[in-house]
């Protein structure tokens, strides 16, 4: 019996097929899921310090600057690396630079373990700010690239995986604490950020395969036709060279692509993803990573029971975080970003202004609410709008350039907290923070673009900003073959 080889002539073709799949399985599964568990180490380490960091400010005997700047140092680094990793997805492939991440991951994790000073700490956590800004710009990219057009939100997954680690990480110091081992918990979250990382790295390294619309983007289409039989199981062939259709838009000029973005159509839509990107960031990391600081305010300084209440305000995030592709498909990406901050700024009125005269029952819902409001909405949306509103050799460093923006507003909102909860107290903290959300939430309302409400497909986009003379055609069925 003859099998049926599919001819591939040029993107269209492979866009054609993800499109027609019936769901994300097979190889494909896989790897999205493999990409997703990168994002799941990303979220790991960077809240691996938020529940010891109590323990560890005692531990070290650390100045609030010092927790400032330690808390925020990851994140000021990743706003270098995540446009460095991007143009290293654009320029070579997807899949070097999701394992380069995981061994800089690595590295920081055992330097932050077996530090003896604070200096040391930062240097660990140097690495891990690199290794994040890498891996968030491409993975997205990835799940882009796998994801056919009808399920599009399914990208705010990563949200619900990002929750998931941050309990994961309350959940184990709940058990280092019951091993009885002092203010030193925090090593011990550390150190299970590391064996997430090899864990994760062997499984990238042995199953992870590179993008073929990146590579058919690249005029690769011999890669890129070996590359879809590996990942679907079927034969595919590249056309003869007479039959390719030329690639639209291709953007030839290394660095100066990501100038692309803020051009033309584009604009308007990188202003949105960058709006939900920062805003979401800031009132994350000013608030939601201080949960078990936030919850021994409220609810005493024993480490047990603030563990607990921070625990149960994050479970809150894991329902919203995969809720989120649901909303995201029912209300598209622009108007759940715009309602969920809404929403979030009258959480953070609330406890800006009654925080220390709530009952106990109150003080646990409303903080719960703002991470459901904040998981649901916005808190998945600005990384998928990005991976989802630009062609593929724009889209990682798309990602990367937004995602550095989203990462001066998390070391923003890391910085600020403990210095303006020293300075105003954490009743005028909230009052302040709570502008984010608000002026947020009237950008997306005013801006329209929503890549899932609309048939435009980036990468083969008539009228987008260019630098080649290509002219646009028209995209037509994929051809077979018999061998």
């Amino acid at each position: 019996m003859q099998s049926t080889t599919l001819r591939l002539r040029g993107v269209d073709d492979i866009l054609s097929f993800t499109d027609s799949r019936t769901g994300i399985n097979g190889r494909a599964g896989v790897i999205w899921w493999l990409a997703l568990g990168g994002l799941f180490l990303d979220a790991f380490a960077n809240s691996a310090l938020s529940a010891g960091l109590g323990p560890m400010t005692r531990n070290l005997q650390l100045t609030a600057g010092q927790v400032a700047l330690l808390t925020s140092f990851a994140s000021w680094v990743a706003i270098a690396f995540n446009p460095i990793g991007g143009w290293m997805a654009d320029r070579w492939g997807r899949v070097a630079p999701l394992v380069t991440a995981k061994v800089l991951a690595i590295i920081g994790a055992v330097l932050v373990i077996f530090a003896s000073n604070f200096e040391t700490i930062i240097v660990g956590r140097f690495f891990v700010g690199a290794a994040y800004g890498i891996d968030f710009a491409i993975a997205m990219a990835v799940l882009a690239e796998f994801t056919p057009s009808r399920f599009k939100s399914r990208l705010n997954t990563w949200q619900g995986m990002w929750y998931t680690a941050v309990c994961t990480n309350l959940l184990l110091a709940l058990l280092f604490f019951s091993w009885d081992v002092g203010d030193t918990i925090w090593r011990y979250s550390v150190a299970a950020t590391a064996v997430f990382a090899v864990a994760i790295l062997i499984l990238q390294y042995s199953l992870l395969v590179e993008s073929p619309i990146w590579l058919a983007r690249k005029e690769r289409l011999d890669e890129a036709a070996v590359a879809m039989t590996r990942i679907y199981g079927q034969s595919f062939v590249a056309a003869p060279p007479e039959d390719r259709i030329p690639v639209l838009n291709q953007a030839r000029r290394g660095v100066a692509n990501l100038l692309l973005i803020f051009r033309g159509v584009y604009l308007p839509r990188t202003i949105l993803a960058a709006t939900v990107q920062i805003g979401q960031s800031i009132q994350y990391f000013a608030v939601g990573w201080y949960l078990p600081l936030i919850s021994a305010a409220l609810f005493g300084k024993d480490f047990v029971y603030a563990t607990l209440g921070a625990l149960m305000f994050n479970v809150f995030g894991i329902f919203g975080g995969f809720l989120s592709p649901t909303i995201g498909r029912v209300f598209g990406l622009r108007i759940a970003s715009a309602v969920g901050f809404a929403a979030v700024f009258l959480m953070l009125l609330i406890l800006g202004l009654f925080s220390d005269k709530m009952p106990i029952w109150l003080a646990a819902i409303v903080p719960s609410l703002f991470i459901l409001f904040h998981s649901g909405g916005p808190g998945a949306n600005g990384k998928s709008l990005s991976s989802l509103s630009f062609r593929s050799e724009l889209r990682a460093g798309a990602n990367g350039v937004i995602g550095a923006m989203g990462s001066i507003g998390a070391a923003l909102g890391l910085l600020v907290f403990p210095l303006f909860r020293e300075w105003y107290g954490l009743n005028h903290t909230f009052l302040i923070l709570s502008a984010v959300p608000l002026i947020a939430s009237i950008i997306c309302f005013s801006i329209k673009w929503d890549p899932t409400r609309t048939t435009i497909n980036p990468d083969n986009e008539v009228g987008a900003p260019q630098f080649a003379d290509d002219k646009p055609y028209v995209g037509t069925t994929l051809q077979t073959s018999k061998p």
